[in-house]
């Protein structure tokens, strides 16, 4: 064996390396990959527009895995490709390109991401949008909550179906925790509960949001819907129901220490058996 048999030898297996890295790493991605597509990994499914939500995530963890995966791929062999030989550095030369191809390069890229960003909120986003979104059916069931650390305050309007007014002065953390005017007559049977929601399965729900204090988020997941709330600001979230269940609302926004114990149940249940709850509801100040 020549002396310089060990050294390239060495070398010979030094180069393989790195590839069987790359090779590796490609493998254990499209496996992770694979477990996201064929495992349920989302919460159980319970309102309509859900799916399409599911839809959305599917569609960018599927799209930016394809281009992180191949851009790492290219990055990977270039490496390789290009390694160092001989165990000296290789000398290399430089050749400014041509403007087209410049151009060809940013423009490839824009593109890309253009189109797979437009097509992700045109053709997959715009309908759960609206759905989320879009203006209340006529039948929908209007209700209120307020958060407030660390607590969700739900409001539902009473028999007349119209909210009182609330007013700042009027809050008591004891008596009166979303200052309810009990002057107003329209206030005088709205239903005021804490850290609990009922709605009827199937029929929409249009939810009002509210903060008492910092910035908290309403989230329920199973429901697929996260929406925030802001000091001073009254935002909107709907949605419809597709089973019966107890679900949990979260509050997915710090919002303090006791953002932990931020938490709700919302019921949902037949049309009769909700009716029959809301009937035995006794209005606030009566």
């Amino acid at each position: 064996m020549s002396e310089t048999g060990a050294p390239q030898a060495g070398k010979h297996r030094a180069g393989k390396t790195p590839l069987l890295l790359a090779i590796a790493f490609v493998a254990l991605a499209i496996l992770v990959a694979f477990g996201f597509v064929v495992r349920r990994w989302q919460p159980l499914l319970a309102s309509d527009h859900g799916a399409g939500v599911d839809e959305i995530i599917s569609y960018l963890l599927l799209t930016t895995g394809v281009v992180f995966l191949v851009g790492h791929f290219v990055l990977g062999w270039c490496v390789w490709r290009f390694r160092e030989g001989n165990g000296e550095a290789n000398q290399t030369t430089f050749e400014r390109p041509s403007k087209r191809v410049e151009w060809a390069w940013a423009a490839m890229p824009l593109i890309l991401f253009v189109g797979v960003s437009e097509f992700g909120v045109v053709i997959l986003g715009a309908p759960v949008w609206e759905k989320i979104y879009g203006d209340a059916p006529k039948d929908a069931l209007h209700i209120e909550v307020v958060g407030k650390q660390f607590e969700w305050i739900v409001r539902y309007p009473g028999k007349d179906s119209k909210f009182g007014k609330v007013a700042p002065e009027y809050v008591n953390d004891a008596d009166n925790p979303i200052g309810l005017d009990e002057d107003d007559a329209d206030a005088q049977d709205d239903i005021v509960l804490r850290g609990e929601m009922h709605v009827p399965q199937g029929r929409p729900v249009v939810v009002s949001l509210r903060s008492h204090d910092v910035l908290h988020s309403f989230a329920i997941t199973h429901f697929r819907v996260k929406q925030d709330l802001i000091p001073g600001f009254t935002s909107r979230a709907q949605f419809r129901t597709i089973r019966s269940g107890k679900f949990e609302i979260a509050c997915a926004e710090l919002c303090g220490l006791g953002h932990y114990k931020m938490r709700g149940f919302i019921h949902v249940e037949p049309e009769a058996q909700f009716k029959t709850w809301l009937d035995q509801q006794v209005g606030y100040f009566q």
